[in-house]
């Protein structure tokens, strides 16, 4: 679970090497990291049922990495209408579900697969 979502459910996929070089990963880690999305992914349609996802990394701190030493990907699920006027107005985002209640779903959930 991402400490700092963009919306509930947001998920990081993080390789095990440790690295900045997105190019630094082999065949092997790249399969990994997608086979690993895509349970995830699974496990948030379950629980969230969302309408859509973003996916994505951002590489290198001017890119938006808050973590810039160490590659990770995000896995952001989306509904209709689930951004407002509090990020532009009062710098909230508001989260519409206990992270702790979210990750135990998750984690029972990806239990199952």
């Amino acid at each position: 679970m991402n400490l700092y979502p963009y919306n509930s459910g947001h998920v990081m996929v993080v390789p095990y090497k440790h690295t900045s070089k997105f190019e630094s990963l082999n065949e092997e880690e790249f399969a990994e990291i997608m086979v690993l999305t895509a349970r995830m992914k699974k496990a948030l349609e379950e629980v969230s049922h969302p309408q859509g996802f973003n996916f994505g990394g951002n590489f290198g701190r001017v890119a938006g990495a808050g973590i810039d030493k160490h590659i990770h990907f995000h896995l952001v699920p989306r509904w209709n209408g689930d951004t407002n006027f509090m990020p532009v107005l009062a710098d909230t985002k508001m989260i519409s579900e206990d992270m702790r209640k979210t990750w135990r779903k998750l984690r029972k959930e990806v239990g199952r697969g």
